[in-house]
């Protein structure tokens, strides 16, 4: 590796003599070297400071995992561990086990009748349900529902490569029940809801409940799924929260199939939970693409940890940090911006000023998309009557630092949502602006 620096750095030195700039001093080409060789051996995958104003940012890795979620982990990995054993008969076990009992727990009180099983993603778990269930056949959707995650994932796509037939139904804005009931034919395999969670049709619209659609598809003696997307197992609104569905109240409505992710609201680790009917979950983990979608050791071990936080209320918001920062106050949080604004007065001065500002940040992930929360960043406005140049620099300088800094310009200033900065990383971050190279 060394060796290629070196053989890069000359290059460009060379290239460089070519077209008329001077040869570079010993020091400088050392340094060059030395630069490239700790970019070079540095982790492409490095924590940052999320200050975007997006709590669950898909591209910041969305959830934070809780401690115990960090411990179970590193111990799932430093040791050999029961994923497919049986402890108590001694024989080959199912890794599902580890949280189904768990999640049946939480989501139906623990009852016989409901079952999980674990995936990477919910796009899998959803790919993996049609495919399942409904391969050959139709799937009735409505078309107000047809949602396209990040990426440009679209869940008619999605039904494509699950081999199943997308049968849409209603129109952008309104869906009827009749709709559903006359869409019944011997091709339909079930009925299908998918929770709009990053957009919203406003306006002169209709949809048909989830309790009306399980009756319908129930009456023709077909399967009900509900994808939740993003999906929570705690009330929102006890928390002051926008409340958000969850798959309690889905499987209470009628659902027999419930497909939720584990790294956004829920707060732990990526992975597609599908829970539901037990023959039906039978019968999906029987389908050849579950172990292709299955998830590895210290998946399991994240998330059940996380899920047995949720057996203690009381301490949810305390000890889970998607929530604990959802539900951060806004006295603390303009606090920390008051304590932080001479340090970062200081860095940037030269450049631009820096004030304390109201702010609102958004919950991200695709969950909730028009509600924000209120919340105070750092604005670093230049002091250039075009800033455009300025701001890009400003920008580069804190994705440079030792741990990055993640901001969004918006209104001619780059903003510092400082929602999710918590005390336990203050000290850090300050220590990094004396850094900042601009």
């Amino acid at each position: 590796m060394l060796t290629g620096c070196v053989r890069a750095e000359l290059a460009a030195a060379r290239e460089g003599f070519k077209h008329g700039l001077p040869a570079p001093a010993e020091t400088s080409l050392l340094a060059a070297i030395r630069q490239r060789a700790d970019d070079s051996a540095r982790a492409k995958l490095r924590a940052v400071f999320n200050l975007s104003g997006t709590v669950l940012h898909t591209n910041l890795g969305r959830a934070q995992l809780a401690e115990e979620a960090i411990a179970a982990m590193v111990d799932a990995a430093r040791s050999p561990c029961a994923l497919e054993y049986d402890l108590a008969g001694g024989g080959r076990g199912d890794r599902d086990d580890l949280v189904s009992g768990l999640l049946a727990e939480l989501v139906a009180d623990g009852s016989p009748e409901v079952a999980a099983t674990i995936v990477n993603n919910n796009a899998a778990a959803v790919l993996l349900t049609l495919n399942a269930l409904a391969q050959g056949k139709e799937a009735v959707v409505s078309r107000g529902e047809l949602v396209e995650i990040g990426g440009a994932f679209r869940i008619p796509d999605v039904m494509r490569r699950a081999q199943v037939r997308l049968h849409e139904i209603g129109t952008t804005n309104r869906t009827h029940a009749s709709d559903y009931q006359e869409a019944i034919s011997a091709k339909t395999a079930l009925l299908m809801k998918i929770h709009t969670s990053n957009y919203t049709v406003t306006g002169f619209t209709a949809a048909v409940d989830e309790k009306t659609v399980g009756e319908i598809a129930h009456a023709a003696g077909l399967p009900f799924v509900i994808d939740l997307g993003s999906g929570t197992l705690c009330n929102f609104a006890a928390y002051g929260l926008p409340p958000e569905p969850t798959p309690q109240q889905a499987l209470a409505a009628g659902a027999d199939i419930v497909t939720f992710s584990g790294d956004k609201l829920l707060g732990g680790p990526q992975a597609g939970l599908i829970v539901g009917r037990r023959d039906l979950i039978a019968k999906i983990k029987k389908n050849p693409l579950k172990r292709a979608l299955r998830v590895g050791k210290t998946t399991l071990a994240a998330l059940e940890a996380t899920l047995r936080l949720y057996r203690d209320p009381d301490r949810l918001a305390e000890r889970l940090p998607t929530l604990r920062l959802l539900t951060r106050p806004l006295t603390d949080i303009a606090a920390l911006g008051q304590r932080l604004l001479p340090a970062a007065q200081t860095a940037f001065g030269k450049l631009a000023t820096v004030a304390v500002e109201p702010c609102l940040s958004q919950i991200g992930s695709g969950a909730l998309p028009v509600e924000r929360l209120p919340s105070t960043a750092l604005v670093i406005r230049p002091h250039a009557k075009k800033p455009g140049k300025t701001l890009l620099t400003i920008e580069a300088a804190l994705r440079g630092l030792p741990t990055p800094i993640i901001g969004h310009l918006r209104h001619d200033a780059c903003y510092l949502d400082l929602r999710c900065l918590e005390a336990k990383d203050e000290a850090r971050f300050v220590s990094q602006l004396v850094q900042l190279k601009f």
